[in-house]
């Protein structure tokens, strides 16, 4: 497993821009090297061999993602002797997928969380698109540190400005949410984390808050049909509101549960749905409300005081 070192809890401001700001599209490999199912093991473990790669995505006669071959598949393939048989009887069929319009900070978080040498990338339409592996994601990263350097030298006589950190103790936000629309996701956390560290807050609180927006938006972008983030702070207090118009929840205590999740295989796909959000959410609050019903949607009410050490 090649791990990528980004700790993206307290990275350098311009590296965390970049992690938002760039997409999956733009490290992804294209087009991508596929096998059919009905390729055997051994024709698949030559054309690795010929391509220079240790894995190889799996599709369909749609152009849809139906497993991968990775290299300890066609090792255990020439342990047990079926290195003839055909992709589809020993392929990974669950395969963990990145969606093409995911900031770069859904890829690191990726590679560090499971060990995987690559994930394919797929659409909006579910179609396979590319492929990423830890090396796309640091040497594009690396590229675009270098401009950012050299457009930071050149712009720091000009942008050389003292900041208020009181500006932020009283002040509003509020972010719209859309089903499965990456683009968006993460932007919220991102602003409220920025703000937060900008105006000095303690990083263990600012690290709370941001665990807990990340939590609930995503819960949003990947669980309903969308919805609104809205941040508050108010006399050194700090509220999230995310309310989201459906499906709702049919038992809300299951659903603080941990590991408990309805999430369906499309959100699995995705590396969501572990039944964590809410139980994470509520853990790192100082105060959790939630009301919902099926059909109703749901809303989250969560609040922290920003002058306590955590």
């Amino acid at each position: 497993m090649l791990a990528i070192p980004i700790n993206q809890d307290n990275s350098p401001e311009a590296v965390l821009e970049l992690l938002f700001t760039l997409k999956v599209k733009d490290v992804m490999t294209a087009p991508v090297i596929t096998a059919r199912p009905s390729d055997s093991l051994r024709s698949i473990q030559q054309l690795m061999k010929k391509q220079r790669i240790t894995g190889i995505p799996v599709s369909g006669d749609s152009g849809n993602l139906v497993g991968i071959v990775s290299m300890d598949d066609i090792v255990n393939a020439l342990d047990n002797g079926w290195i003839d048989d055909p992709a589809e009887k020993h392929m990974s069929q669950k395969v963990i997928v990145l969606q093409e319009s995911m900031s770069l900070s859904f890829c690191v978080s990726y590679f560090n969380k499971y060990s995987f040498g690559r994930f394919p990338v797929l659409n909006r339409e579910a179609r396979l698109t590319g492929i990423v592996t830890a090396s796309d994601v640091i040497s594009t990263l690396l590229v675009a540190l270098n401009r950012e350097v050299e457009r930071l030298e050149q712009t720091a006589p000009a942008t050389n400005e003292l900041r208020d950190p009181a500006a932020i103790l009283e002040t509003d936000m509020e972010f719209r949410t859309e089903p499965f629309n990456f683009e968006l996701a993460g932007q919220a956390s991102t602003a409220i984390k920025r703000a937060l560290k900008n105006a000095g807050i303690d990083p263990g609180i600012t690290r709370r808050i941001a665990i807990a927006s990340y939590e609930l938006e995503i819960n949003q972008v990947v669980h309903s049909v969308g919805g609104v983030m809205r941040y508050r702070i108010h006399a050194g207090r700090l509220e999230i509101e995310a309310a989201d118009d459906g499906p709702g929840i049919p038992d809300v205590e299951k659903a603080l549960t941990e590991g408990f999740s309805t999430a369906n295989d499309r959100v699995r796909s995705l590396g969501f749905g572990a039944g964590m959000g809410l139980p994470n959410t509520k853990r790192v609050s100082d105060d959790f409300f939630i009301e919902s019903a099926p059909g109703t949607g749901t809303r989250v009410l969560v609040s922290f005081n920003l002058k306590d050490k955590p």
